[in-house]
């Protein structure tokens, strides 16, 4: 006679392997906070896992945490928190360098164990909505943390910014109460040069961060990662590729301290560049100052490396310029990466007559975000995008991702891993006039540090990829 405890057993799922994990072998001081190494794969060590007793129902392991010192540096796991976060060493690659990269709240944070839920059945034996299987669209299901939701809603948030402010003005133009106040608002934004004046008054540090930068970076998850430290006594351009569809990673990395950007580059105060017709929205003008963007003009970019600063003309300060701009979101197809570079040498020249060095950062997985349409398969389609880049100045890329219910139509991007790597600097001559043999000598450099950030992480950050990386245009 079957015991209680074999009738309606669930499907054996099978356990995921060990990961083996290697000793610590180096230690740096990054940010003021001692460096844990990690395992190869990216993932923290595993805890030890609770539940001894439990019956042998197949169910998500509970995770807990030792709570004595000793007991963690048993296990090889020493941490030290500074200013709410922790300083890790997570990559080592075959020459013994490492990528540093701070680790977020968001990150170490446990959770609540969730229930087991389980499919009801009918009398006549069939599964409750098993005709849902069949669905092309696979949607979300009820039981999703608050967590994810409270992330999705931050991501939708962002990305529907220009049009939910723009919205606000509208609406509030409808009211004629608001005219006095909106018609002197309009005459200010149509003459204020704060997009391209370098002097950053607009910029909000309490807002850069917020904790909810934090659950926009765990949307994907996103991180940042440093080759090098960057000296503050000198100026830097941040190279970003690639473009992407909407530049999520350069956003998180760059415009929030979602990722540690501060502890990582201490003393530097960054800015990313943005379209200079951004600043002339009304209500998204003053989201995009608060934030720290400025306008990519030539102008803001002097202004921005020759003013303020330690010492008054732009020591340590820093932009971040995405360089292949908004042809290269053309070329933005998963699990590949084409860069508009080979004539890019703008951001070149202006380094040399700024005197600022150039850093060159690769974003792998920000291409994975968004499906787009395929040149290859519609060429008239790209031809008309090309067209419509080169008389307004900017694209109308054709995607799509998943939705905010569902997982396979919509705007939102996908959840797929950001990791942002920040290479190393090239120092540069400062000169009036650049030299066009020079400009071509700092630029083979940039693209051969590009080639090596690429060369070297790969394997670690773009398992699934198609192709290798081409410079094109």
């Amino acid at each position: 006679m079957a015991t209680a405890a074999t009738l309606n057993q669930e499907p054996f799922l099978p356990t995921e392997p060990k990961q083996q994990h290697l000793s610590p072998n180096s230690y740096v001081d990054a940010a003021g906070g001692n460096v844990d190494t990690f395992s190869q794969n990216g993932r923290p060590p595993p805890e030890l896992y609770s539940g001894q007793g439990e019956d042998a129902t197949p169910r998500s392991p509970r995770r807990t945490s030792h709570k004595k010192s000793t007991s963690l540096k048993t296990n090889g796991i020493s941490k030290e928190k500074k200013d709410g976060q922790v300083v890790v060493e997570r990559y080592e690659d075959k020459d013994g360098e490492h990528l540093v990269s701070i680790r977020q709240a968001w990150d170490r944070g446990k959770g609540k164990q969730m229930a087991a839920r389980r499919n009801s059945e009918l009398v006549s034996g069939r599964k409750a909505g098993a005709g849902w299987e069949q669905s092309h669209i696979h949607f979300a299901p009820l039981s999703v943390p608050l967590k994810r939701r409270l992330q999705t809603l931050v991501v939708l948030g962002h990305t529907l910014s220009i049009a939910l402010l723009l919205g606000t003005f509208f609406l509030l133009c409808a009211i004629p109460l608001f005219w006095p106040i909106l018609v002197p608002y309009l005459i200010y934004v149509l003459f204020s040069n704060a997009g391209h004046s370098g002097t950053l008054s607009h910029r909000s540090n309490f807002l850069r961060s917020l904790p909810i930068w934090s659950l926009f970076a765990s949307y994907f998850p996103a991180r940042l990662h440093r080759s090098a430290l960057l000296a503050p006594t000198r100026k830097y351009i941040f190279g970003y590729h690639p473009h992407g569809i909407i530049s999520h990673g350069a956003f998180a990395a760059f415009a929030t301290e979602a990722l540690g950007f501060s502890q990582l580059f201490p003393g530097i105060t960054n800015t990313l560049l943005t379209l200079d017709s951004n600043f002339r929205v009304p209500l998204y003008r003053e989201y995009t100052l608060s934030m720290g963007l400025a306008s990519v003009s030539r102008e803001s970019c002097e202004n921005l490396l020759s003013r303020g600063g330690a010492n008054g003309e732009g020591m340590g300060r820093g932009i971040t310029i995405v360089v292949g701009g908004a042809r290269e979101s053309l070329d933005a197809q998963p699990h590949s990466l084409r860069l508009v570079l080979k004539r890019r040498k703008g951001f070149v020249k202006l380094a040399i007559r700024t005197g600022a060095d150039l850093v060159p950062v690769l974003a792998f997985g920000e291409n994975e975000l968004y499906d787009q349409v395929q040149p290859e398969q519609h060429p008239l389609i790209h031809k008309i995008q090309l067209v419509i880049k080169k008389v307004l100045g900017f694209t109308v890329p054709l995607f799509h991702a998943r939705g905010v219910f569902n997982y396979d139509v919509g705007m939102m991007p996908y959840r797929r891993p950001l990791n942002v790597v920040v290479g190393r600097p090239i120092k540069v001559q400062q000169a009036s006039k650049p030299e066009e043999t020079y400009v071509d000598e700092l630029h083979d450099l940039y693209v051969k540090e590009l080639e090596r950030i690429w060369e070297e992480w790969k394997d670690e950050f773009a398992r699934e990829r198609t192709g290798e990386l081409q410079i094109v245009e």
